[in-house]
């Protein structure tokens, strides 16, 4: 093994990620009614063959070859003389392999009726597809704000899994596009594993009911103090009012957001200031826009921390302008100068075209003065 190993390593080859749970017991215990006929087919070859051997001093392989043709009724004849008796032992062959050949049918048909082997089948194979997913989301509980945050997420080309207890979820998943599904309760460890979470980029919880929003959202963090990942899961979930906003916050999601309270920004933001509106509807909500925004966070590690805004002459280099600066403490400094210091573990809020941000935040990750910054 050692050797293919290291042969795999020379050629490039890597394996198909597995899913956390494989569902082999389950597959496996749908194919534990097929042991009997299996069994039988053995010990009626094992008897044919020591039978002619006996009866009429056929070689092993004769005796074997003989023994199938039998058991299996294809007709071949006789591959060697028979005696009379050997003829009464080829009838009683025949007729036991009629009986089970007739064992196997009724087997196979009770298993395919039931459908749970192919349901098994099915569900195993959206597993080992959602293994080979990458900073995916884990969307929790299918309703109406589902369907329009899915819609996105696949405008976006952002890959999802759904997750719900539902028992119909196949057929939801088909009406509405859901690529990957899983269908358990997103706050349990079937689900969580399922669906994959210690690949995913972060959770969105979308539940009607905020105890199940609780649930998935401190499963999540507890989960993820389990597996010890550097990178925090980005939580997100949904809220009825103020009073469910503040609980989920102090349980640890990083967004809550309430319909309400979205919706009277929206509408206030477009009676008051109606262009405005209009513009970042323009720019910033579809999908094939040039221009996008973002924040970046500034670590204690950073180059960047404690130096000047104009040090990191982000317009040159990446298109990228910075429009604000969020303090640790929460204070926003709007349009900042350039003799502005970063201070560590601010957030930059940066806006320009989707590569030129991305290379501005690897320019930020950065411990050392990049080598572009020398020339520019």
């Amino acid at each position: 093994m050692g050797a293919i190993a290291k042969l795999k390593a020379f050629l490039g080859w890597r394996s198909a990620p597995k899913p956390h749970i494989t569902l082999n017991d389950e597959y496996y215990s749908h194919l534990a009614p097929f042991r009997l006929p299996l069994i039988l087919t053995v010990l009626m070859m094992l008897i044919g063959s020591i039978g002619y051997m006996v009866i009429d001093d056929f070689p092993l392989m004769d005796a074997i070859y003989q023994t199938g043709i039998t058991f299996t009724t294809v007709g071949f004849g006789e591959i060697r003389p028979i005696s009379d008796l050997g003829r009464i032992f080829t009838i009683t062959l025949i007729i036991f392999g009629f009986v089970v050949f007739s064992i196997a049918i009724g087997i196979i048909t009770e298993v395919v009726k039931k459908g749970e082997f192919q349901k098994t089948a099915k569900e195993r194979k959206m597993l080992y597809e959602i293994a080979r997913l990458k900073h995916h989301f884990v969307v929790c509980y299918h309703n109406e704000f589902t369907i329009q945050v899915t819609k996105q997420l696949r405008a976006n080309h952002i890959p999802f899994v759904v997750v719900d207890p539902r028992e119909d979820l196949e057929e939801i998943a088909k009406k509405y596009h859901y690529p990957y599904f899983v269908s358990a309760q997103p706050h349990t460890q079937e689900g969580i594993l399922k669906s994959h979470l210690s690949s995913a980029k972060g959770v969105i919880t979308l539940a009607d009911n905020v105890a199940d929003n609780i649930a998935t959202v401190a499963s999540a963090r507890l989960y993820e103090t389990e597996i010890r990942r550097g990178k925090k899961f980005l939580v997100i979930s949904s809220a009825q009012g103020q009073e469910d906003d503040q609980k989920l916050l102090k349980l640890g999601a990083d967004k809550v957001v309430t319909a309400t309270t979205l919706l009277a920004q929206r509408i206030n933001a477009m009676a008051a200031r109606p262009d405005m509106e209009n513009l970042l509807q323009e720019f910033l909500y579809r999908k094939d826009t040039p221009l996008d925004m973002e924040e970046a966070k500034v670590s204690k590690t950073s180059w960047l921390a404690l130096k000047m805004i104009k040090t990191a002459r982000f317009r040159d280099i990446a298109n990228v302008t910075i429009i604000g600066i969020r303090q640790k403490d929460e204070k926003f400094i709007p349009m900042p100068k350039g003799d502005t210091i970063i201070m560590p573990e601010s957030k930059l809020l940066l806006i320009g075209t989707s590569e030129g941000i991305d290379k501005a935040k690897k320019i930020i990750r950065k411990k050392e003065k990049p080598e572009e910054l020398k020339y520019v």
